[in-house]
């Protein structure tokens, strides 16, 4: 068979990112077995062949033709400067970039930092970040974890991902300033051998990614009361309404956005609903 026209895909070869990248294509049909540690394997039924790499070359490697698609961090893609489309947000890996100094330090914006020497695995975003408040620091370009080379002397500060700020009230450190947001993302170059297919995969994607966000709600509603019951309950377009033997009554069946559905049901006892259920979805094509 030849698969020199096949799509590849680039995925993180290790850690919770490999986890996060393996599960959405599991999830959107893309069959395959990865053997222990291959860097290789292919996607049953679709021409579709996936390389596991390291998730900071994966922009490079896009941007330069060795695969066609990756799944990767967008702040690694904004490090590398990488000439990729974004095809796609995944919705998952939510994270922001700060710079964080000493609990006890006298800094106050990111200025007071010039001169200074900043640990970090972003050099790149940190140096843009810098000269936009008129600073030139010493960047001490790490692949590891950072936050712990303030107590070890090697920086006055450092730049890195936050998610919940536990890490850094555990080292006594605190946000100077956020550099920006990132999540992972699907990115693809402008060559790409086979579009169709990759197309395709983006559809699937957004199937799995937009059903995470939402659940369908049903319930059922006296009809004087459906107007009403329509504004707590708007859908995604607009909702299904089903008859009911009782002709007083009918069957409402809506996508509602999952952060949403609780307050929604609450809302709808009290409007006089009844039978009300949440259903969780895992894919869907809007």
């Amino acid at each position: 068979m030849d698969t020199q026209n096949h799509l590849r895909i680039g995925l993180p070869s290790k850690g919770r990112l490999c986890d996060v990248a393996t599960d959405l294509l599991t999830q959107a049909g893309l069959q395959f077995r990865r053997q222990s540690r291959g860097l290789f394997a292919r996607v049953s039924g679709l021409p579709i062949d996936l390389i596991f790499l390291r998730t900071d070359d994966i922009p490079t490697l896009c941007a330069e033709g060795a695969i066609d698609m990756g799944i990767t961090g967008s702040d690694l893609v904004e490090e590398a400067g990488a000439d990729i489309q974004l095809r796609m947000k995944l919705g998952v890996g939510r994270c922001r970039l700060a710079v964080c100094v000493p609990d006890d330090s006298s800094a106050k914006s990111a200025s007071d930092l010039d001169t200074k020497r900043i640990a970090t695995s972003f050099p790149s975003i940190t140096e843009r970040y810098l000269a936009g408040h008129d600073a030139e620091a010493h960047l001490v370009s790490l692949t590891g974890s950072v936050e712990v080379m303030i107590q070890l002397g090697v920086a006055d500060a450092i730049v890195d991902l936050v998610e919940t700020g536990s890490t850094l009230a555990a080292n006594r450190l605190r946000i100077l300033g956020e550099i920006g947001s990132y999540e992972t993302v699907l990115i693809q170059n402008d060559h790409c051998r086979d579009q169709v297919t990759a197309d395709r995969v983006v559809r699937r994607l957004e199937g799995v990614v937009i059903a995470r966000d939402y659940s369908l709600l049903e319930y059922n509603i006296q009809r004087t009361k459906l107007s009403e019951a329509e504004k707590i309950t708007p859908g995604f377009d607009s909702p299904t309404i089903n008859a009911l033997e009782d002709q007083a009554w009918c069957s409402v069946r809506v996508m509602v956005k999952r952060k949403e559905v609780i307050d929604a049901m609450e809302k709808l006892e009290i409007l006089g609903a009844s039978a009300i259920f949440e259903t969780m979805l895992s894919n869907c094509r809007l």
